[in-house]
């Protein structure tokens, strides 16, 4: 290879190992990751087009801000991160790795010149005896040291949470698992939605995508209620029960789902995510003959007409489930076996209410039901338990990373002028304001044991 190239290899290297690199990786992904939050995602066509216009929904749509998690461009900044963090971990790995398996036993003096923390003292004595009561120093308020002699003199070396400076490259190395765990996620896995009526049943479900793909069972609903916030039509839960039948057999029953309370079976998982009307309301009807014990009930559905005994018919024209906060309420029209048809509004909550029209028949609403359908997000996600591995290993790597450091101590006995010279140097590869606490406190048993 010639130099030239040897220069463009370099410099390709370099970019990539380049911490400005991160910076500005990391930036685009927080910004872009922007718009995919403003915009709401794989919508459909008139959906977005309530909200823009032609010329801006044709635009956004080729940038494929509308499916940005899927874009070439969001996925190749993804790919770019990643291959910077596999190429400054392969940089400066293997010099981590010297240090830790390979530590400075014995420093020159230059290098223990070079430490920030250090202290000196001179004794008499032999080197012998003073390096046993260093040893046993060290011991008692840091850890055992590892003695090395040399011409020069005795080494002692003691270190603690080696391991500390590997923190990051399992940041890094967590990092790339949830990458590759959403890329499982993203091949293998699929979301779509169903909407089950109560009392039904579905085994396939409708992709965002588009189309439909079976589930290998089926899901049955066999109830569905909603509870609302007083004197409003604002939900304040809504609950499904499931029941789950694979090749004839009940796997699952009655299963409650709420918010937040999925149900998942074989790998795919039902959110609970909306719900809506499945049909007309059922209503019970109650008419009295005024000043006598006659009541009939009526079980009608919104246009159905009932008789009564006199020969009158009754007929639900509409109904609402809360009329302006008074409640249920419905409209119903009479017609008389002679004479014109009437109008007659009842209110569920004011039983008595068309009692004030004196007329010769009293109506009220008794109870309506209404039945509902279930909507439920249909998730399969087979990467996600690697994701939940990434993010084990995230935690763990960021407290090690930022909770721990490195700390090592040397003690140098060495002759000198007749008395002994005692250096004692200390590092942290983090964290250097606690470390200098911790040395200064050090330093002064340090000088009490050899006063």
């Amino acid at each position: 290879m010639s130099g030239k190239q040897s220069g463009i290899m370099t410099a390709v290297w370099d970019f990539f190992c380049s911490l400005k690199l991160s910076i500005f990786t990391l930036i685009c992904l927080a910004v872009t990751s922007i718009i995919g939050t403003v915009i709401q995602q794989n919508l459909t066509r008139n959906e977005y087009l309530n909200v823009f216009s032609e010329k801006t929904y044709a635009i956004l749509d080729a940038l494929q801000f509308f499916d940005m998690y899927h874009s070439w461009w969001f996925v190749g900044l993804l790919m770019l991160f990643c291959l910077n963090l596999i190429c400054c971990s392969i940089k400066r790995l293997p010099r981590v790795w010297r240090v830790v398996k390979n530590p400075m036993m014995t420093p020159s003096d230059a290098a223990l010149q070079g430490f920030s923390n250090a202290d000196v003292c001179r004794v008499k004595g032999q080197v012998s005896d003073l390096a046993a009561r260093m040893e046993t120093f060290l011991a008692q308020n840091f850890t055992v040291a590892r003695r090395n002699q040399t011409e020069d003199g005795i080494y002692l070396y003691a270190e603690k949470a080696s391991y500390a400076r590997f923190g990051v490259y399992v940041t890094h190395l967590s990092i790339l698992i949830i990458f590759l765990g959403a890329i499982i996620g993203n091949i293998y896995g699929y979301k779509g939605f169903v909407q089950i009526p109560e009392g039904g049943s579905v085994d396939q479900a409708w992709l965002r995508s588009g189309g439909t793909i079976d589930l290998g069972f089926s899901v049955r609903c066999d109830d569905f209620s909603v509870s609302f916030y007083d004197n409003s039509q604002r939900p304040k839960e809504y609950r499904s029960l499931l029941t789950v039948e694979d090749q004839g057999q009940v796997i699952v029953e009655k299963r409650p789902v709420i918010v937040n309370d999925p149900l998942t079976y074989k790998g795919i998982t039902f959110y609970q995510s909306s719900y809506g009307p499945a049909g007309g309301e059922v209503m019970t009807i109650k008419a009295k003959v005024r000043d006598a014990d006659k009541t009939q009930a009526l079980v009608l559905h919104r246009g159905e007409q009932g008789l009564l005994p006199d020969g009158s018919r009754v007929q639900v024209a509409d109904f609402t489930p809360s009329f302006r906060n008074f409640g249920p309420a419905a409209r119903l029209q009479v017609k008389p076996p002679e004479g014109e048809s009437y109008v007659v509004t009842v209110f569920q909550n004011f039983p008595d209410f068309d009692n004030q029209r004196n007329g010769e028949l009293i109506f009220s609403l008794v109870d309506f039901d209404q039945l509902y359908y279930t909507g439920l997000q249909v998730t399969r996600d087979p990467g996600v338990w690697v994701v939940w591995v990434g993010c084990t290993l995230m935690v763990l790597g960021c407290l090690v990373a930022f909770f721990l450091s490195h700390r090592r101590l040397w003690v140098v006995l060495k002759e000198e002028e007749g008395k002994v010279r005692i250096s004692l140097v200390g590092s942290a590869h983090r964290n250097q304001p606690a470390f200098e606490l911790y040395f200064d406190s050090l330093k002064e048993k340090f000088r009490q044991e050899l006063a």
